[in-house]
């Protein structure tokens, strides 16, 4: 092949904004990048000289799709700050939330995002057209997940009932075992369309990636657990910073997050799963087998399976907690803002985010750094782009676009999310 120039001005189906770029010279794909020219959005800048309590209002505005990730991350690092852990109902609640989180933002990718990829369709809009049932489907198991959010957080998008100790007000348990019958219909749903995406055809890929989330003692992994690798990384959230390191490229206003000394790793789906297949639910896991996928996963064009297997544990955990849930005495904890940096990570949709936070005595922010699964996983995109092109060569022009944004909405990527300040340098003569 000559030398050729592919560029994709805006990608469809993912949010945010950011195009594809391809370089192909003599039959060698010598460049590909994922160009995210988003304006940055100072969300870490806009939080310092704030008071700490009003962190979950300000980050959940990051994101539109995955609030709640940011609203617990955030408040996750703040109780560490101050020396506060939380258990009992207020985390049970959290809990629950996290799940509505899962099952509305993995729904969206899978049946509006990423579904008409391997169905043919340039959008949701015409895929509905012709298969109305599976866009109803995907409504339902969203709407399952919304109300949920509702309930627990105010309302479904920005919620606004998170507080740094728990929450303002508790949901009673009327209103949560009222969401049950839709929730177990979802989650019938959910089971249904794991088998539905294993039965997708789907592009030959693997790459032996260095996968890393979160992982607990006993639980598939959302606001809880130390950090873990496939390549033996066990850290505390804590030590996140001594093991990654964020830089700039010129070709994008997010950073690229990599571990250090090893480069390019995955967060997200494909990594909670390979890293934590032995915590999913009996129901989760029988749903996964059935597909095919009781083994490691390193194909991320079937991330649509495993996110469909990570609906169907959000929903089976959303109604044991709804079943198990109690009022908890107060729906918050008192938390004294001390002197001090604290970290936290939970599992966003999308993989692991992490935030930390330095106070001041009398609980004003000095310092806030926001670290999205985006930008971690942007090194490990343009790789597989090089890699997936590379072995595609011989398709038209069209065909390998095509292909190429594909590869990189198997990420689900949240462009708005990534976008952070490029340090400005000024030189004059």
């Amino acid at each position: 092949m000559p030398r050729k120039t592919i560029k994709v001005q805006a990608l469809a189906r993912v949010e945010g904004e950011g195009g594809l770029y391809l370089r192909i010279n003599n039959d060698t794909v010598q460049d590909a990048r994922l160009e995210i020219f988003e304006p940055p959005r100072f969300f870490e800048a806009f939080l310092r000289g704030r008071d700490f309590m009003e962190t979950p209002d300000i980050v959940a505005r990051i994101c539109g799709i995955c609030p709640v990730a940011y609203q617990m991350s955030g408040v996750h690092a703040l109780e560490n700050t101050c020396g506060v852990k939380i258990d009992g109902p207020i985390r049970d609640l959290r809990r629950m939330l996290y799940c509505g989180e899962w099952i509305e933002s993995n729904v969206l990718h899978v049946y509006m995002l990423h579904a008409p990829d391997f169905l043919g369709y340039p959008s949701a809009i015409e895929l509905a057209k012709d298969h109305p049932g599976v866009v109803e489907k995907g409504l339902a198991l969203k709407k399952a997940g919304n109300d949920l959010i509702e309930v627990i957080g105010g309302r479904a998008i920005h919620p606004i009932n998170i507080k740094v100790g728990g929450f303002h007000k508790s949901p009673s348990k009327q209103k949560l075992r009222a969401l049950l019958d839709d929730m177990k219909r979802a989650r019938d749903i959910a089971v249904e369309t794991v088998a539905w995406a294993a039965s997708l055809d789907m592009p030959d890929y693997e790459r032996e990636y260095e996968f890393v989330s979160l992982r607990h003692d006993s639980e598939y992994p959302m606001n809880e657990g130390r950090i873990v690798s496939s390549a033996g990384m066990d850290i505390a959230v804590p030590d996140y910073e001594k093991h990654f390191e964020e830089i700039h490229v010129p070709h994008s206003t997010a950073l690229h997050s990599t571990i250090k000394g090893r480069g390019s790793y995955l967060v997200g789906p494909l990594a909670r799963f390979n890293l934590n297949r032995d915590r999913l639910s009996p129901l989760a896991a029988e749903a996964a087998r059935s597909a095919g996928y009781d083994r490691p996963c390193r194909n991320p064009f079937a991330s649509i399976v495993v996110r469909s297997i990570e609906v169907v544990e959000a929903c089976d955990e959303a109604i044991r907690l709804i079943e198990n849930y109690s009022l908890p005495d107060a729906p918050a904890v008192e938390v004294e803002p001390k002197a001090a940096t604290g970290f936290g990570a939970t599992e966003a949709p999308r993989g692991l985010l992490y935030h930390s936070y330095r106070l001041a005595a009398d609980g004003t922010i000095e310092m806030a750094r926001i670290i999205p699964p985006t930008s971690q996983n942007q090194p490990s995109i343009e790789q597989d782009l090089q890699e997936v092109a590379q072995k595609s060569l011989n398709m038209n022009e069209d065909a390998l676009t095509h292909l190429c944004e594909q590869t990189i909405r198997n990420y689900d990527p949240c462009i708005s999310c990534a976008t952070h300040f490029l340090k400005l340098n000024i030189e004059r003569t």
